[in-house]
């Protein structure tokens, strides 16, 4: 058997049962945006955030996430699912400039029965795709390669979220923003 070395994922490992800790998006969001690099915050929008998956599907996984705390598509206000639209087609057109993938998946898991890790806090998942990238290692193997490793990912990415936080006309990191999960 062949081993490869995914050290970043034993903090998942070791976290178990995380029901108690409370909504991890609801403390990315909470957090002050000085710790943005640490948590993978790429951008925070008016209503939300851009942030790399910890545990990425892909290279370049990222997930748009409204900072109010909501499992429920149909209760989001318009102005939330406008935004969290928006950024998603950036998100898209920014992987494509910076890694030009072949192919995306977009979506959302609703409900824990729908296969959501993290059930209660709506978000979509924004993975590249390329030719190849599903072989022999997931289908017989049972495990997945990523060939770039978070941080270097990180620092691909937030240039262009930074322009595109001067295109908006808003910091990267608004003050005015909403950010909790009371709303």
């Amino acid at each position: 058997m062949e081993i490869k070395y995914t050290p970043w994922r034993m903090r998942y490992i070791k976290r178990g049962d995380v029901s108690d800790e409370g909504c991890v998006f609801c403390a990315i969001a909470a957090a002050d945006s000085s710790h943005d690099a640490e948590r993978l915050v790429l951008y925070r929008g008016q209503y939300c955030f851009v942030v790399m998956n910890l545990y990425p599907y892909n290279t370049a996984h990222l997930m748009v996430v409204p900072y109010s705390h909501i499992a429920d598509l149909t209760a989001l206000d318009q102005a939330v699912a406008t935004e969290l639209f928006s950024l998603t087609q950036r998100s898209v057109e920014i992987l494509q400039t910076e890694y030009a993938p072949h192919g995306f998946n977009l979506g959302m898991n609703l409900g824990r029965v729908a296969g959501a890790g993290i059930a209660d806090h709506l978000h979509m998942h924004i993975v590249p795709r390329w030719n190849g990238d599903t072989n022999f290692m997931p289908v017989i193997g049972d495990t997945k390669l990523i060939p770039e490793s978070l941080d270097e990912t990180y620092n691909r990415l937030r240039p262009h979220f930074a322009v595109l936080s001067s295109m908006s006309g808003q910091s990267a990191q608004p003050d005015d923003a909403p950010r909790t999960a009371s709303e």
